[in-house]
């Protein structure tokens, strides 16, 4: 039965009683954080739903009393640290290159670098979601692109040699299967980012559609920056 954990007027989950157990060991969920499921009404407290022995009216507040504030490092995505902390398993960090960095080196190199490093993204999303949908995407738009540019050489030599003259339709196909490649790329990233970072990593992430369609890699870059961040500062006060 998945339950949805309460903290300082936010809601989270839901989430089985087993995540419930592995947050609460982590740290995540406290036993003083307000809990329900969807055929409860009323909130509990967490320690009740699980059934900890030792858990007093002096530790566990009764339902409708809001829980004791929580010391978290800064959020810049606004939620409390109800939810974040350290996962049961740890997961590696997302890549740290400054998006400002990334975004020179792929101007530099005509935007090769850029490709290489969304491919970096992925195969480390993929250690942390390896259901993530966003690879295999990836290697469409790459492999459609490749054909797509071959094709558009051969019909150039064709035309410059004098033997054909006309312009084949196949590279304006493989153009446009391309791009809906990859925005089905970039969409599939957002979706598992969203998933693993309000659900295994809860932090409160929210990705717009707008700057995902548009910046894609770049603007995932700008959040993977701004994780890291909230990462060492965890660490610094010793949460991880």
């Amino acid at each position: 039965m998945p339950y949805h954990v309460s903290r300082e007027g936010q809601t989270y989950g839901p989430y089985t009683v087993e995540d419930l157990q592995r947050y609460v060991a982590s740290g995540n969920v406290l036993l003083t954080d307000l809990a329900k499921s969807d055929d409860n009404t009323e909130w509990v407290p967490v320690a009740q739903i699980l059934g900890v022995a030792g858990a007093t009216s002096a530790t566990v507040p009764p339902p409708g009393v809001p829980p004791p504030a929580y010391s978290a490092p800064a959020n810049p995505y606004g939620a409390p640290v109800a939810a974040y902390g350290a996962p049961a398993v740890p997961y590696p960090d997302p890549p740290n290159l400054h998006w400002a960095l990334v975004l020179v080196i792929t101007i530099c190199t005509c935007g090769l670098f850029g490709v290489i490093w969304d491919l970096v993204q992925i195969l480390w999303l993929r250690g942390v979601d390896p259901t993530t949908k966003a690879l295999k995407y990836f290697i469409g738009y790459i492999a459609l692109s490749f054909l797509g540019g071959a094709t558009s050489v051969g019909v150039s030599a064709a035309m410059m040699s004098g033997s054909h003259r006309y312009h084949s339709p196949l590279s304006s196909i493989l153009s446009i299967a391309a791009l809906v490649f990859i925005i089905l790329y970039r969409f599939a990233m957002k979706n598992s980012l969203e998933q693993h970072f309000n659900g295994t990593e809860p932090i409160g992430l929210r990705l717009g559609p707008i700057m995902t369609f548009f910046f894609g890699g770049l603007y995932f870059q700008y959040h993977f920056n701004r994780i890291n961040e909230i990462k060492q500062a965890a660490r610094y006060r010793g949460q991880l």
